[in-house]
């Protein structure tokens, strides 16, 4: 099967949001499907969205197959210039294990250093992460705030873009910036 990596265009703006919502709904439960989908929506909405690192992954047909979507973020009001957030990335369900999230990713990385950030965030499955650089977040003193409950410690990471750069990052993530996570 034929794929190829492109930036978001207006023509896969509704299919993609359906994609992640489908897979998460799938993965987890329609609730989950349904805060996901808000979030990549809210995330297009707000000032830390990056056009360019929201891709997509089509087939031959120009069938959206896999998502990723990397945005600035910042920790405690700091480093929003240099590190962004990797959130939602998913894959057609019956297409996984068939290395698209992992090219997205890679297409991701060298996009975000082009563009001069330097760490990328994320939150999950570390075994979904490790193999692409990330490593637990707590090894650079950057850790999940009050607000944010994770099955593991090891399950909020960060990945160097630029050697060093951790170095000189630290804090408390929070993501009461986005109304979709926000609990009640």
């Amino acid at each position: 099967m034929a794929r190829k990596i492109k930036p978001m265009e207006s023509k896969y703006l509704i299919s993609s949001l359906e994609l992640i919502e489908d897979v998460f709904t799938e993965w987890d439960s329609p609730e989950e499907g349904k805060t996901v989908r808000r979030l990549a929506e809210e995330i297009r909405i707000k000032k830390y969205y990056l056009p360019g690192l929201e891709l997509v992954t089509v087939d031959e047909n120009y069938g959206v197959i896999g998502y990723a979507m990397f945005s600035r973020f910042h920790i405690e009001g700091r480093y929003d210039n240099e590190l962004l957030i990797l959130t939602p990335v998913a894959v057609k369900t019956e297409l996984q294990r068939q290395h698209i999230s992992k090219e997205m990713l890679e297409y991701g990385f060298k996009k975000a250093k082009e563009m001069g950030f330097k760490a990328v965030i994320v939150e999950g499955d570390p075994k979904n992460y490790t193999s692409r650089g990330f490593v637990p977040s707590y090894r650079y003193n950057i850790t999940a705030g009050p607000n944010i409950r994770l099955p593991a410690p090891e399950c909020l990471m960060v990945k160097e873009l630029e050697s060093g750069a951790l170095d000189k990052m630290s804090g408390f993530v929070d993501y009461s910036f986005y109304e979709a996570l926000r609990e009640g």
